[in-house]
Protein backbone atom coordinates (compact mmCIF):
# COMPACT_ATOMS: atom_id res chain seq x y z
CA UNK A 1 0.00 0.00 0.00
CA UNK A 2 1.10 3.15 -0.67
CA UNK A 3 1.30 5.86 2.19
CA UNK A 4 1.14 9.67 2.26
CA UNK A 5 5.21 9.35 3.12
CA UNK A 6 5.86 8.27 0.13
CA UNK A 7 4.59 10.96 -1.71
CA UNK A 8 5.65 13.37 0.78
CA UNK A 9 9.03 14.53 -0.75
CA UNK A 10 10.36 14.09 2.55
CA UNK A 11 14.09 12.98 3.28
CA UNK A 12 14.72 9.52 3.01
CA UNK A 13 17.85 7.29 4.66
CA UNK A 14 20.85 9.03 5.64
CA UNK A 15 19.59 12.36 4.30
CA UNK A 16 16.86 11.71 7.04
CA UNK A 17 19.52 11.32 9.84
CA UNK A 18 21.53 13.77 8.72
CA UNK A 19 18.95 16.48 10.30
CA UNK A 20 19.15 14.43 13.62
CA UNK A 21 23.18 14.00 13.90
CA UNK A 22 23.38 18.31 13.07
CA UNK A 23 21.00 18.91 16.08
CA UNK A 24 22.96 17.03 17.88
CA UNK A 25 26.09 18.54 17.09
CA UNK A 26 24.06 21.82 18.21
CA UNK A 27 23.08 20.25 21.65
CA UNK A 28 19.73 19.72 21.19
CA UNK A 29 18.23 16.14 22.84
CA UNK A 30 17.48 14.08 20.07
CA UNK A 31 16.25 11.48 22.18
CA UNK A 32 13.31 13.01 23.64
CA UNK A 33 11.00 10.12 22.54
CA UNK A 34 13.34 7.48 24.16
CA UNK A 35 13.24 9.16 27.77
CA UNK A 36 9.59 9.28 27.83
CA UNK A 37 9.18 5.78 26.42
CA UNK A 38 11.55 4.97 29.06
CA UNK A 39 9.38 6.13 31.88
CA UNK A 40 6.83 3.32 31.31
CA UNK A 41 9.87 1.13 32.42
CA UNK A 42 8.85 -1.54 29.26
CA UNK A 43 11.50 -4.47 28.72
CA UNK A 44 9.76 -5.08 25.52
CA UNK A 45 9.31 -1.93 22.51
CA UNK A 46 7.84 -2.09 19.11
CA UNK A 47 8.64 0.41 16.90
CA UNK A 48 6.17 0.92 14.55
CA UNK A 49 6.72 3.55 12.01
CA UNK A 50 11.01 3.19 12.47
CA UNK A 51 12.16 5.13 10.25
CA UNK A 52 15.86 5.02 10.33
CA UNK A 53 16.04 3.53 13.55
CA UNK A 54 16.70 6.14 15.80
CA UNK A 55 14.19 5.62 18.46
CA UNK A 56 14.70 2.32 18.60
CA UNK A 57 18.21 1.67 18.43
CA UNK A 58 18.11 4.55 21.64
CA UNK A 59 16.06 2.05 23.38
CA UNK A 60 18.33 -0.57 22.84
CA UNK A 61 21.29 1.59 24.47
CA UNK A 62 19.17 1.68 27.37
CA UNK A 63 18.95 -1.97 27.75
CA UNK A 64 15.24 -2.54 25.86
CA UNK A 65 14.44 -5.66 23.41
CA UNK A 66 13.49 -3.53 20.47
CA UNK A 67 11.82 -4.58 16.90
CA UNK A 68 11.03 -1.89 14.23
CA UNK A 69 8.65 -2.39 11.17
CA UNK A 70 8.29 0.59 8.75
CA UNK A 71 7.19 0.54 4.97
CA UNK A 72 9.80 2.60 3.38
CA UNK A 73 12.94 0.17 2.31
CA UNK A 74 15.51 3.18 1.82
CA UNK A 75 14.70 4.45 5.38
CA UNK A 76 15.01 0.50 7.15
CA UNK A 77 18.22 -0.23 4.78
CA UNK A 78 19.73 2.94 6.82
CA UNK A 79 18.48 1.28 10.02
CA UNK A 80 19.53 -2.39 9.51
CA UNK A 81 23.00 -0.69 8.33
CA UNK A 82 23.43 1.08 11.92
CA UNK A 83 21.85 -1.70 13.71
CA UNK A 84 22.06 -4.91 12.06
CA UNK A 85 21.37 -6.71 15.68
CA UNK A 86 18.36 -5.44 15.40
CA UNK A 87 15.00 -7.04 14.05
CA UNK A 88 14.03 -4.95 11.11
CA UNK A 89 10.78 -5.89 9.20
CA UNK A 90 9.54 -3.99 6.29
CA UNK A 91 6.07 -4.12 6.55
CA UNK A 92 2.21 -2.12 5.99
CA UNK A 93 1.36 -0.81 9.50
CA UNK A 94 -1.96 -1.08 8.23
CA UNK A 95 -1.86 -4.84 8.37
CA UNK A 96 1.52 -6.09 9.70
CA UNK A 97 2.11 -9.04 11.93
CA UNK A 98 5.48 -9.49 14.20
CA UNK A 99 5.61 -13.31 14.67
CA UNK A 100 6.39 -14.92 17.79
CA UNK A 101 9.71 -16.49 17.37
CA UNK A 102 8.56 -19.62 18.54
CA UNK A 103 5.43 -20.00 18.20
CA UNK A 104 4.30 -19.63 14.50
CA UNK A 105 0.59 -19.22 14.99
CA UNK A 106 1.21 -16.63 17.57
CA UNK A 107 2.15 -12.74 16.77
CA UNK A 108 4.92 -11.28 19.44
CA UNK A 109 3.44 -8.98 22.20
CA UNK A 110 5.30 -5.92 23.56
CA UNK A 111 5.07 -4.26 26.84
CA UNK A 112 4.92 -0.68 25.10
CA UNK A 113 4.47 -0.08 21.07
CA UNK A 114 5.77 3.47 20.15
CA UNK A 115 4.72 5.22 17.29
CA UNK A 116 6.28 9.00 17.33
CA UNK A 117 7.85 11.12 14.08
CA UNK A 118 4.13 11.82 12.45
CA UNK A 119 3.77 8.41 11.58
CA UNK A 120 0.02 8.67 11.93
CA UNK A 121 -0.97 11.49 9.92
CA UNK A 122 1.56 10.31 7.00
CA UNK A 123 -0.53 6.94 7.18
CA UNK A 124 -2.70 6.21 4.00
CA UNK A 125 -6.03 7.95 4.66
CA UNK A 126 -8.44 5.97 5.59
CA UNK A 127 -6.20 3.42 7.19
CA UNK A 128 -5.62 5.19 10.73
CA UNK A 129 -8.09 2.86 12.52
CA UNK A 130 -6.44 -0.13 11.45
CA UNK A 131 -3.29 1.18 11.84
CA UNK A 132 -4.12 1.33 15.16
CA UNK A 133 -5.82 -1.91 15.81
CA UNK A 134 -2.30 -3.18 14.95
CA UNK A 135 -0.07 -1.26 17.18
CA UNK A 136 -2.82 -2.56 19.80
CA UNK A 137 -2.85 -5.82 18.91
CA UNK A 138 0.81 -6.47 20.00
CA UNK A 139 0.40 -4.93 23.45
CA UNK A 140 0.59 -7.52 26.51
CA UNK A 141 -2.10 -6.72 28.92
CA UNK A 142 -1.23 -3.57 31.00
CA UNK A 143 0.70 -2.23 27.65
CA UNK A 144 0.75 1.37 27.09
CA UNK A 145 0.83 2.82 23.18
CA UNK A 146 2.60 5.90 23.01
CA UNK A 147 1.94 7.88 19.98
CA UNK A 148 2.99 11.26 19.03
CA UNK A 149 1.37 13.46 15.98
CA UNK A 150 1.38 17.17 14.72
CA UNK A 151 -1.93 18.29 14.85
CA UNK A 152 -4.03 20.15 11.38
CA UNK A 153 -7.49 21.74 11.89
CA UNK A 154 -8.63 19.45 9.07
CA UNK A 155 -6.75 16.58 9.55
CA UNK A 156 -6.37 13.24 11.79
CA UNK A 157 -6.90 14.89 15.38
CA UNK A 158 -6.77 14.08 18.83
CA UNK A 159 -10.79 12.94 18.99
CA UNK A 160 -10.51 10.26 16.58
CA UNK A 161 -7.73 9.11 17.81
CA UNK A 162 -8.70 8.53 20.58
CA UNK A 163 -11.81 6.92 19.23
CA UNK A 164 -9.60 4.20 17.50
CA UNK A 165 -7.76 3.30 20.44
CA UNK A 166 -11.16 3.11 22.39
CA UNK A 167 -12.19 1.03 19.22
CA UNK A 168 -9.37 -1.13 19.53
CA UNK A 169 -9.49 -1.91 23.36
CA UNK A 170 -7.23 0.77 24.88
CA UNK A 171 -8.08 3.12 27.65
CA UNK A 172 -6.61 6.88 27.36
CA UNK A 173 -4.08 7.43 30.32
CA UNK A 174 -2.57 10.66 29.49
CA UNK A 175 -1.85 13.63 26.53
CA UNK A 176 0.83 15.78 26.44
CA UNK A 177 1.90 18.73 24.18
CA UNK A 178 5.40 17.91 23.62
CA UNK A 179 7.93 14.72 24.27
CA UNK A 180 9.38 16.60 27.49
CA UNK A 181 5.55 15.74 28.90
CA UNK A 182 4.48 19.90 28.59
CA UNK A 183 0.71 19.55 29.61
CA UNK A 184 -1.65 19.28 26.96
CA UNK A 185 -3.54 22.46 25.92
CA UNK A 186 -6.58 23.03 23.40
CA UNK A 187 -4.61 24.56 21.07
CA UNK A 188 -1.35 22.47 21.22
CA UNK A 189 -0.10 22.07 17.47
CA UNK A 190 1.47 18.49 18.57
CA UNK A 191 0.09 15.97 21.05
CA UNK A 192 1.89 12.95 22.86
CA UNK A 193 -0.98 10.19 23.78
CA UNK A 194 -0.67 7.46 26.25
CA UNK A 195 -3.14 4.64 25.73
CA UNK A 196 -3.15 1.60 27.59
CA UNK A 197 -4.00 -1.75 27.20
CA UNK A 198 -5.98 -2.75 30.46
CA UNK A 199 -6.05 -6.20 32.11
CA UNK A 200 -9.08 -8.33 31.46
CA UNK A 201 -11.68 -8.57 34.41
CA UNK A 202 -10.89 -11.28 37.02
CA UNK A 203 -13.41 -14.11 37.19
CA UNK A 204 -15.96 -14.41 39.42
CA UNK A 205 -15.31 -16.50 42.79
CA UNK A 206 -18.01 -18.77 43.61
CA UNK A 207 -20.11 -18.54 46.47
CA UNK A 208 -19.36 -20.60 49.32
CA UNK A 209 -21.60 -23.29 50.45
CA UNK A 210 -23.95 -22.15 52.66
CA UNK A 211 -24.25 -23.65 55.86
CA UNK A 212 -20.94 -24.81 56.00
CA UNK A 213 -19.39 -22.91 59.05
CA UNK A 214 -22.30 -23.41 60.90
CA UNK A 215 -21.90 -27.73 60.41
CA UNK A 216 -18.65 -27.68 61.73
CA UNK A 217 -19.63 -25.43 64.72
CA UNK A 218 -16.73 -22.98 63.50
CA UNK A 219 -16.55 -19.75 61.95
CA UNK A 220 -15.77 -19.89 57.98
CA UNK A 221 -13.88 -17.15 56.30
CA UNK A 222 -13.22 -17.12 52.63
CA UNK A 223 -10.30 -15.13 51.21
CA UNK A 224 -10.22 -14.45 47.33
CA UNK A 225 -6.96 -13.79 45.40
CA UNK A 226 -6.46 -12.38 42.19
CA UNK A 227 -3.64 -13.65 40.11
CA UNK A 228 -2.46 -11.57 37.18
CA UNK A 229 -0.04 -13.86 35.16
CA UNK A 230 3.19 -12.39 33.87
CA UNK A 231 2.21 -11.80 30.00
CA UNK A 232 4.85 -13.60 27.47
CA UNK A 233 5.24 -13.29 24.54
CA UNK A 234 8.60 -9.44 13.55
CA UNK A 235 6.90 -9.82 8.84
CA UNK A 236 8.82 -8.47 5.87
Amino acid sequence: MVSRWSHSGAPRGREYDERFERLARAGHDVHGEASFVMGYAPRRVLDAGCGTGRIAIELLRRGCRVVGVDLDRSMLETAVEKAPEVEWFRADLASFVVPHPTRADHQRLFDAVVCAGNVMIFVQPGTEALVVERMASHLVDGGVLITGFQLHPDGYGVEQFDADCAAAGLVAEARFSSWSRDPWMIDSGYAVFVHRRPFPEPEPQPEPESGAGAESGEDSETSVSTDVSERDQTEA
